[in-house]
């Protein structure tokens, strides 16, 4: 009996296992930040003279243009803000801010049609 309940036991917690492992978390292309809003994912990659944000919808590019938006950094107790504009394909680019580490950012972001998403993140 007690060989049965442990085989059962076994087979529960490896089952468990493989199940809790199945879904993971966003994957950075770009070696960024990546989070989630309005059913699309944002990577936002810290630059030299700013930061890049790229869009994907499902693991797809998404076109960017038509977009506009806002980027508020906090660096500690600094606050600076750049507009994002279109830059090519799936991503925005702010100019003229530094993303140091631990860096609090958020993107206000408008689409084509008007829609608002806002996105935060916490640089690494």
């Amino acid at each position: 009996m007690k060989k049965i309940l442990s085989a059962l036991v076994f087979g529960a917690c490896a089952l468990a296992l493989s199940v809790s492992m199945a879904h993971t978390g966003p994957v950075a292309k770009h070696g960024g930040v990546v989070q989630g809003a309005s059913e699309l994912s944002f990577e936002l990659v810290p630059q030299a003279e700013g930061a890049t944000l790229y869009v994907e919808d499902h693991g797809k590019p998404l076109a960017t243009q038509g977009m506009s938006g806002k980027l508020t950094v906090l660096n500690g107790a600094e606050k600076t803000q750049a507009e994002l504009k279109p830059a090519g394909d799936n991503k925005l680019e702010a100019k003229g801010l530094k993303l140091g580490t631990g860096a609090k950012a958020v993107a206000a972001l408008s689409t084509p049609a008007k829609k608002a998403i806002t996105v935060r993140f916490t640089v690494k």
